[in-house]
């Protein structure tokens, strides 16, 4: 798929990787529809956007509500004629053990607003953008669509949630590209290892120094690493039902 000229769609285009994915496409010319959650941090994107005079949109949007989900992309089929691609990136964490135990005795567990959280979310939120967005390609004659899965879609400690909800991300990844392939739709997905978010910023030191050990490039992924792979999965044509990790050489 040529960049240029294309309508792109991405969630979680407030800040982070959404925002580096935004500005990266931008560059290129595609057509920008920034979707959040959040006002202000996606009118910053949308001005940093035009600042590289790309032709964009913003939308306000729970990927959890199914009715909203629906209406958006419908409006953004409306307002830009098409859609050639979507990047579900919106996610959470909730992190927590399933059980926290002090002297043999139970003391917390994992609450279920915690778990229900993230899956909705990092998963069901996937799904209804997908479904959306993904009818549109099929009748606009295809399309690409690029899931965020994680490095912890593997099981992570304190992380039940978030890993289940990137292991069914990736699993979605593979199950729709061989659906929607005879329709012209090809669908993958990235898993980011310990990328420099501002989320990561604000850990420990030492909690920092502790991923990065497990990190053979011993540093943290840059956001623009993300987004260039994005870009490389729009533009090859022959790549489809695939995560690519991009982690440093990070295995949990």
């Amino acid at each position: 798929m040529q960049i240029a000229g294309s309508v792109i769609a991405i969630t979680g285009a407030g800040r982070g990787l959404g925002r580096a994915m935004a500005t990266e496409l931008a560059k290129r010319g595609a057509r920008l529809a920034l979707i959040d959650v959040d006002q202000a941090m996606l009118e910053q994107c949308v001005a940093a956007c035009t600042e590289i005079r790309a032709e964009v949109r913003s939308y306000l949007m729970d990927v959890t509500n199914e009715v909203e989900v629906d209406a958006t992309f419908t409006k953004i089929v409306s307002d830009f004629g098409q859609l050639d691609a979507l990047v579900n990136n919106a996610g959470i964490m909730r992190d927590g053990m399933l059980l926290k135990v002090k002297e043999g005795k139970l003391v917390e567990r994992m609450s279920l607003a915690q778990w229900q959280s993230v899956i909705e979310v990092n998963l069901t939120g996937v799904f209804l953008c997908t479904r959306a967005a993904a009818a549109a390609m099929v009748e606009g004659g295809g399309g690409v669509i690029i899931n965020l899965s994680s490095l912890s879609r593997a099981g992570n400690m304190g992380q039940t949630n978030y890993a289940a909800s990137k292991a069914g991300v990736a699993a979605m990844t593979v199950t729709w590209a061989r659906e929607l392939a005879r329709f012209g739709v090809r669908v993958a997905a990235i898993a980011p290892g310990f990328i420099a978010t501002d989320m990561v910023a604000q850990m420990r030191p030492q909690i920092l120094e502790g991923l990065l050990k497990q990190v053979p490039l011993r540093r943290l992924g840059d956001p623009q690493e993300i987004a260039s792979t994005v870009a490389f999965i729009l533009e090859n044509d022959y790549l489809s039902g695939r995560v690519i990790e991009i982690d440093g050489g990070a295995r949990i």
